[in-house]
């Protein structure tokens, strides 16, 4: 008998999976408890890992992986089996998106993020399907979901709502949100904000410290597969499958706030250069 689960469309896989890790990762919270919470990380996202790597391995076996959890993946040529960057399709995965939320008791706003790339897409970013968990939220959003919440209208008084870093927003996210009438609102990991602007409860998120492509891959499969605005920051399109896996920056929107935000960026990235001197943003580790 054949088994189901190697016959399902791709985007039926990605939901699964991260529904799936996602379940794995509320067990092993709940084994682990909060006492010690860098051993609590570091078993979820082995865990995770090697749950979505076997499981791959076994459904997709000709595809090539890059993942977060995963040094050789990033490799443009690793000596053995499939080179990403030669194949067809690459599914990008983060294990445990938000590690720090992960590991404090309560906490909600962190994910599983699966997305796969590949080279005959018709987008820009490669992306053709993709899925992202919120365990703790019992919620996952998948680029083929038809029941996606309807986006919501903007409060009464008209304040855009920037999904925020909790500890490490931008330097020149204040001084933007000053100038487009916003409210910042913190949150955890990077798959959280940009299902919160898939979701309605913000307008929008954006990011200019430094991320990984795993960072961001699944939840733009899903905001763009639902008719949001993603981009860079100076708004040329974000790619993927690179041969350098950094994708330093980013902004997701609701659409008609694409051209506002856009300016409004341009303007407070080109005053922070004239201040420091230097370009920004800076490519530095930032997962936020």
């Amino acid at each position: 008998m054949v088994d189901p689960t190697i016959a399902e469309s791709d985007v039926a896989l990605a939901r699964r999976l991260a529904a799936r890790a996602g379940e794995l990762l509320l067990r092993v919270r709940a084994d682990h408890g909060h006492a010690d919470p860098a051993a609590l990380k570091a078993a979820g996202d082995r865990a995770a890992h090697d749950f979505l790597r076997a499981e791959l391995a076994r459904c997709r076996p000709a595809d090539a992986v890059l993942s977060e959890e995963d040094d050789g993946s990033r490799l443009v040529d690793t000596g053995e089996g499939v080179s990403r960057r030669t194949a067809d399709r690459v599914w990008i995965v983060d294990p445990l998106d938000g590690t720090r939320e992960f590991s404090e008791q309560g906490r909600a706003d962190w994910a599983v993020h699966v997305a796969l790339w590949a080279r005959d897409a018709a987008t820009p970013h490669g992306l053709v399907a993709g899925a992202v968990g919120l365990p703790a939220q019992s919620r996952v959003l998948s680029t083929d979901d038809p029941t996606a919440p309807p986006v919501a209208p903007s409060p009464p008084d008209g304040v855009i709502r920037l999904a925020a870093s909790r500890s490490r927003p931008p330097a020149f996210l204040a001084a933007l949100a000053d100038e487009v009438g916003a409210e910042l609102v913190p949150m955890g990991s990077a798959g959280a904000k940009i299902a919160a602007v898939v979701t309605g409860d913000v307008d929008a998120y954006i990011h200019a410290g430094g991320q990984y492509e795993w960072d961001s891959a699944a939840p733009v499969a899903v905001a763009t597969a639902a008719g949001f605005h993603a981009s860079r920051i100076d708004g040329s399109a974000l790619t993927y499958n690179e041969a350098d896996p950094r994708l330093p920056d980013l902004l997701v929107c609701r659409g008609e706030l694409a051209a506002p935000l856009l300016a409004a960026l341009r303007r407070q990235l080109a005053g922070t250069a004239a201040t420091s001197g230097s370009p920004v943003p800076h490519p530095g580790k930032d997962p936020r």
